[in-house]
């Protein structure tokens, strides 16, 4: 009998658990492992995505929200400089594109994204629109049943 480990199917999702339409996504090209990212709670409604994209600056990053779509894009650019004054011996440190998506719940928002250390921080908050949000009905006792006048009566 085999057991398969479904975890990583649940990394790419924030907000909520959606299993069937990730195993679609889990046949996508691409290499699943890069780059390293994390998915860390904030706070009730808040959420922060930090994805390890060092060696690239700002300009070669790209992040679009598009529906419940949070795409973030790196495409790395030649450096004719440090190709011209040195030769390569080894090249171990990835300078290869890459891009990364993330399924959104409904009504999750890119609140901000900052660059720093090597680190793409993507800060999310999740706001229900009131019209959303389940409402507390009270519930009174002793009403008293609408009263029925006879016209007979009342003449």
């Amino acid at each position: 009998m085999r057991t398969y480990d479904l975890a990583p199917f649940y990394r790419s999702t924030v907000g909520f658990d959606r299993f069937f339409s990730l195993l679609d996504q889990a046949t996508a090209d691409g290499s699943p492992g890069y780059p390293p990212y994390n998915i860390e709670r904030t706070g009730e409604n808040a959420y922060r995505i930090s994805v390890a994209v060092s060696g690239f600056s700002q300009g070669e990053l790209s992040i679009v929200a598009k529906e419940n779509t949070l795409t973030i894009k790196g495409e790395k650019t030649a450096n004719e400089n440090t190709a011209e004054k040195a030769e390569v011996l080894y090249r171990g440190i990835a300078a290869r594109a890459f891009e990364r998506a993330f399924q959104l719940a409904d009504f999750v928002q890119v609140k901000n994204a900052s660059l720093e250390n090597g680190l793409l921080h993507v800060d999310l908050v999740r706001e229900i629109p009131e019209a959303k949000k389940p409402r507390s009905i009270p519930i009174t006792s002793g009403v008293k049943a609408p009263q029925v006048v006879d016209a007979s009566v009342a003449a």
